[in-house]
């Protein structure tokens, strides 16, 4: 579809790629708060504990065509590197694989990282990944627009459920305010006075 795995996988277990035995979970992580939020849910409700950690990311050279593309400036020539492991965003894209690794081993996953280039959408990446990895269920984060934003920005979680042909778990961001009320009034009991 438009996505390749990266022959560089980042080095953190140790184990071969796909050593995974039965029911596996891709988590889609991008470093962000709503994936923070994805893997601790899959940690909570999730009985399968062979995760793999999803990283998609965009080679610099691309990155910077389609920004010259927009603004009409003359951009450096990163095409030019040879090696992915000599790209930014490849190096950057592996940090963030690392921590999410970790934060999923300490929700209690036994992690591989995998990262994939991407060449179109997000969400054909995740797809591509979870048919080649065979994963179980896809679990990903989502920032959850609505209004008019939603109708200007595609939506990765929206294209998972669509085109992933497997379960997804859509994980919604958490709004710290409700979060906040919620621990200061107990169940059951209004926060506001009546008069009687």
């Amino acid at each position: 579809m438009g996505s390749e795995s990266t022959s560089n996988q980042p080095d953190t277990t140790g184990t071969d790629l796909g050593s995974f035995e039965g029911d596996t979970v891709l988590i889609a992580y991008d470093g962000s708060a709503e994936a923070n939020g994805a893997i601790d849910y899959a940690g909570r409700f999730l009985s399968t504990k062979n995760a793999y950690i999803l990283t998609v990311w965009e080679p610099i050279h691309r990155q910077a065509a389609r920004t010259a593309g927009m603004s009409g400036m003359m951009q450096h020539d990163w095409s030019s590197l040879g090696d992915d492991t000599e790209d930014p965003a490849y190096a950057d894209a592996v940090e963030i694989c690392r921590e999410g690794v970790a934060l999923a081993e300490s929700h209690g996953f036994a992690t591989e990282p995998f990262l994939v280039e991407s060449a179109t959408a997000v969400w054909s990446a995740i797809v591509d990944a979870s048919r080649e990895l065979d994963v179980s269920i896809i679990v990903a984060g989502s920032r959850a627009l609505t209004g008019w934003r939603s109708l200007l920005q595609s939506s990765v979680s929206d294209s998972l459920v669509k085109h992933a042909g497997r379960p997804v778990l859509i994980v919604p961001p958490v709004d710290e305010d409700e979060d906040a009320d919620a621990e200061a009034t107990p169940a059951g009991v209004s926060d506001t006075a009546e008069s009687v």
